[in-house]
């Protein structure tokens, strides 16, 4: 039993972690025309707004909020008169909310994907696979945000604290719940999976666009004595 959990839990996320690494260094040198997110925006809006907006907002913050949730000790929060009962609370409701969004908007670009002629004419398997990985990742974090009421403090914490800082401690997660045990693992292997999957956009945040400088219009105004477009 024990290698059991040492071998999920423990040489299967630096499996994925190296896949992660090493998979999108070699996708950006090999395959640079293929960096992209392949939108499908241009063959329909309208549907894709609602789900784009809700599931980018909603996986952003759930992201945030698992890393500051999980990668911070418990003994930073009590510094600042946040006990474990308040963590908890905090991260139920915030990650109630966030991750509804998220899931709602999932479900929504499936949807989109599955049923809209268009975008369904240049779908491929791998965009099916990527976004039904995502739904049942954040759709068993939400199962178990509203079902699990487990304590993840002092388990799930400090296990992944460990995977981070190379003193892993598979055993931590032996009391953990089914539920939380598929959320972790399906959350590993779609990390491993993002390299060869349309995930490797999460690069490409254009956070040069907010402080470009300002691209200027002007009018064209005929000046006296010369010849004029009639188009």
């Amino acid at each position: 039993m024990d290698l059991f959990y040492t071998l999920i839990f423990t040489v299967f996320p630096y499996l994925c972690l190296t896949t992660f690494v090493v998979g999108h260094g070699y996708r950006y040198v090999t395959d640079r025309y293929g960096w992209n997110a392949r939108s499908s925006e241009f063959l329909e809006k309208k549907a894709l707004f609602p789900g784009s907006v809700l599931f980018h907002w909603g996986i952003v913050f759930t992201f945030l909020g698992h890393a500051g949730g999980l990668l911070i000790p418990q003994r930073v929060f009590d510094r600042f008169g946040i006990d474990s009962q308040a963590h908890l609370a905090i991260a139920y409701w915030s990650g109630l909310a966030v991750g509804l969004a998220a899931f709602a908007g999932l479900l929504l670009l499936l949807k989109r994907r599955l049923t809209h002629p268009r975008v369904q004419a240049v779908n491929r398997t791998n965009d099916t696979i990527t976004i039904g990985a995502l739904v049942i990742v954040v759709g068993t974090g939400l199962f178990n945000v509203v079902f699990g009421h487990f304590n993840v403090l002092f388990t799930v914490a400090p296990w992944i604290r460990g995977i981070v800082t190379f003193t892993p401690d598979a055993m931590l997660m032996k009391t953990v719940p089914l539920g939380f045990k598929i959320h972790v693992i399906a959350a590993w292997a779609l990390l491993g999976y993002s390299p060869f999957s349309r995930l490797i956009h999460i690069w490409s945040l254009p956070l040069t666009y907010y402080f470009r400088s300002h691209i200027l219009f002007r009018r064209g105004v005929p000046r006296p004595g010369l010849p004029t477009s009639n188009r």
